[in-house]
């Protein structure tokens, strides 16, 4: 696994982490079982504080991604649901909401944003044909 940081983005260099690695287990190119980076290699290796790295692994345990093995490291977990339907929907309210937000502003609307959503969807090879 590659992770790249833009510290122009404005986005926190935690966040960033937590948004590939999510990006990365949805893709498919991060499959369950497999190992994250250990903290600190992680951090050398985006010239980040090590608490950085562990914010960003804390949140992704948090949210049910991966899983924290004491001694053996951090691992993405299996593909089974932690949380409860209405938690999950509302971890991702407000990313949805930025959105809405984001494509009015760019006057895009309706069905071409509902467009737009499945075409990433099918790229991410998530979503209906």
């Amino acid at each position: 696994m590659r992770l790249q940081l833009n510290f122009k983005s404005g986005k926190p260099p935690y966040r960033q982490i937590v948004d590939q690695v999510k990006a990365a287990t949805a893709a498919g190119s991060l499959r369950a079982g497999e190992a994250l980076p250990p903290i600190r290699t992680l951090a050398e290796q985006l010239r980040l504080n090590r608490n950085t790295v562990a914010k960003a692994y804390a949140e992704l345990e948090h949210q049910g991604i991966i899983e924290n093995a004491p001694g053996r490291g951090c691992f993405v977990r299996d593909g089974g649901q932690p949380l409860r339907k209405d938690a999950r929907r509302a971890l991702l309210a407000e990313p949805i909401d930025a959105l809405i937000v984001q494509a009015h502003h760019v006057q895009i609307q309706g069905e071409e944003l509902i467009d737009l959503i499945r075409e990433r969807q099918r790229r991410l090879g998530e979503g209906p044909s």
